[in-house]
């Protein structure tokens, strides 16, 4: 693993058994800390199961497919961006990079924590996206709204208890579609920083679809709306 960091391999984080020390697991801390590559103390139960094996030291690290974005680095001309708010399968995660980039967006934003990361199995779905638009990382959802809101995006969450049908929706540029994760949809403090809560009428009992389809119709709408775009975006 060390020889990883030191060759600047894309990883996606780090897990450390609590309890695990030494001169060695201090220099891969500090090398994950100087790549600001997320590192997180678990149980060692975690790491076994993580690993499907309880020979792994003490540290496990996980493989990237792909480097992450900065996102001063993606603003620059973006009418549109994604934020999930803790997509855990790897699958959707694929599968929306992959409608973002169709639709137009900039960058997707993905949360550091208890969401799914930048894997061979989100790459094979993303289908070569994942070469065309960047994926920004960010340690707090909701901070990330705030800055994006300070540098004057307009933020559409999607929820099924949303005030607006997406189809009446006017969608100020730039815009931010905000997708929850499978399951708990968003977070409570993730919907307090929404301008608008938009939803996707239903006519059957089910009263939510599955995120990635949700997204390939938000996303659509919005580049219906748009108008022309430059096919480089």
């Amino acid at each position: 693993m060390r020889e990883a960091l030191r060759a600047n391999r894309p990883l996606d984080r780090v897990l450390v058994a609590r309890g695990t020390g030494g001169a060695r697991l201090q220099e891969i801390v500090e090398l994950c800390r100087e790549r600001s590559i997320p590192l997180r103390f678990e149980p060692r139960e975690t790491l076994d199961r993580a690993s499907h094996t309880a020979n792994h030291q003490g540290v496990i690290a996980f493989g990237a497919a792909h480097e992450y974005a900065e996102l001063d680095d993606v603003l620059a001309g973006a009418r549109l961006l994604v934020v999930l708010d803790g997509i855990e399968d790897p699958h959707n995660l694929g599968a929306i990079i992959r409608t973002a980039h169709a639709a137009g967006a900039a960058a997707v934003v993905v949360p550091e924590r208890r969401a799914a990361g930048l894997t061979e199995t989100v790459a094979k779905a993303a289908a070569g996206a994942l070469e065309y638009l960047p994926v920004v990382r960010a340690a707090n959802s909701a901070k990330i709204l705030e800055t994006l809101k300070s540098r004057g995006f307009w933020i559409y969450g999607v929820d099924e208890r949303g005030d607006q049908l997406y189809s009446d929706a006017p969608y100020v540029q730039p815009t931010v579609f905000v997708l929850g994760g499978e399951g708990h949809g968003l977070h409570q403090n993730v919907k307090s920083h929404c301008d608008v809560l938009v939803r996707i009428p239903m006519a059957g009992p089910i009263s939510s679809l599955n995120v990635s389809v949700a997204a390939g119709i938000v996303l659509f709408d919005w580049r219906r709306k748009a108008g022309p775009m430059d096919a480089a975006v």
